[in-house]
């Protein structure tokens, strides 16, 4: 592949005819291109209206190449083709009733076409006379690798929590809820036939010994089967937790459609989100946890509601489960109650993960009463003051085994 690169390529070349005619020059080297790649080929020059040799090299082979093998022989005909041609005047401009001025020496790219092609005046027939929108590139300037830039959803990924917009919400929500595909299992009281089973299953291998003269000659096994295993997300709406509420509501929502989590609200009282969390609209299912949550943007209290969790009927969800509790840390509650409720929350549960939005900052120590109570009962503290940061949560959560 050569080195040196020339003058753009401008807009109003015809972008079909000039794909068709390089990618036959292609087949006739023996490079597969099909009618989609050409049709990929024809977007991706639409896509850039100027390029330069090396944007125009990236955009042909990304689109045309689908083997490893066949990038020689691309790269020896895109040096063929785009090496040293250059265009003359338009062949087509005598038909306009307003004569354009001539093109300057070394303005534009020449794409020499078809067998057969017509080319009056060194012009192309699917060329008309352009303006040109940049300068000319060095001669000796190599083919430059394109720089892959992040998507937009990566880009937002790392924004502040109060910095987002409802819209913006809504789309990382759904980004977090592509996040969760493994999730970890726990051994289930049932069992299940199959080859790998270390017992032996007594009434399949009885049942399969009435063929054989109840002689058992093949034993059948058995192995437990695999649950997903549960999990528990305490919430923190305090005023304290302002910033961080709707995203980390839009979090709950993602685990409660996905992985069939608890969600639960907490400021002075304990709420239940499970239900509204589940709506398939974000926007309606954000607005009605809000409504639905009373005591919002108060007071805190994290020991008396998790006490409070603990003796509900709904405390039987904790055992084996994953807890995964978000907040700062700050709680009116006194130290000693924040270490008897999460001593017993340990207990039962089989994981305690701790998100802190405030663990993100540099030098960060636990402090507080109630976190500096909390933290020896916990397996992990996380940061959670980005959605990055969530989806790490949730990657760290899938690992839990």
């Amino acid at each position: 592949m050569a080195g040196g690169s020339v003058p753009p390529v401008a807009a109003p070349v015809d972008r079909a005819a000039l794909a068709v005619a390089f990618a036959d020059r292609l087949r006739r080297h023996g490079v597969t291109v099909g009618l989609s790649a050409i049709e990929a080929f024809t977007r991706a020059l639409a896509a850039c209206p100027y390029l330069t040799r090396s944007r125009l090299y990236w955009a042909a082979r990304l689109t045309l190449v689908r083997h490893r093998g066949e990038i020689e022989i691309f790269d020896a005909v895109f040096n063929a083709v785009f090496g040293d041609a250059t265009i003359g005047a338009d062949p087509h401009a005598r038909r306009r009733q307003r004569p354009l001025p001539p093109p300057a020496a070394g303005t534009y790219v020449s794409v020499p076409g078809p067998a057969g092609a017509r080319q009056d005046g060194g012009g192309l027939p699917w060329a008309t006379l352009p303006r040109v929108a940049e300068a000319a590139e060095p001669a000796d300037v190599p083919l430059a690798v394109p720089e892959p830039l992040p998507s937009a959803i990566a880009a937002l990924a790392d924004t502040p929590f109060e910095e987002l917009d409802e819209r913006r919400l809504d789309r990382l929500g759904d980004w977090l809820r592509e996040a969760i595909a493994d999730w970890p299992t726990r051994r289930g009281r049932r069992h299940a036939t199959g080859p790998h089973g270390r017992r032996i299953a007594l009434r399949a291998t009885v049942e399969r010994a009435r063929r054989t003269g109840w002689e058992p000659v093949r034993l059948v096994h058995e192995r437990p089967v695999r649950r997903p295993r549960r999990l528990v997300m305490l919430c923190d709406v305090s005023e304290s937790m302002r910033a961080q509420v709707t995203a980390y509501l839009h979090l709950m929502r993602a685990l409660a459609m996905t992985a069939e989590a608890e969600a639960f609200a907490f400021a002075t009282t304990l709420t239940r989100l499970t239900p509204v969390l589940r709506h398939r609209s974000p926007r309606i299912a954000i607005d009605r946890a809000t409504e639905k949550v009373a005591d919002r943007f108060g007071g805190t209290r994290i020991a008396t509601n998790i006490a409070a969790l603990l003796a509900s009927h709904h405390g039987n969800l904790l055992r084996g489960a994953v807890v995964l509790i978000g907040s700062d840390g700050w709680d009116t509650d006194p130290p000693e109650a924040m270490t008897a409720a999460m001593s017993r929350l340990r207990r039962r549960a089989h994981r305690v993960i701790w998100m802190n939005p405030r663990a993100a900052a540099p030098g960060y120590r636990p402090l507080v009463g109630g976190m500096a109570a909390a933290l020896p009962y916990c397996d992990a503290l996380l940061p959670a003051h980005t959605f990055r940061a969530l989806r790490e949560v949730i990657e760290t959560v899938a690992s839990v085994r």
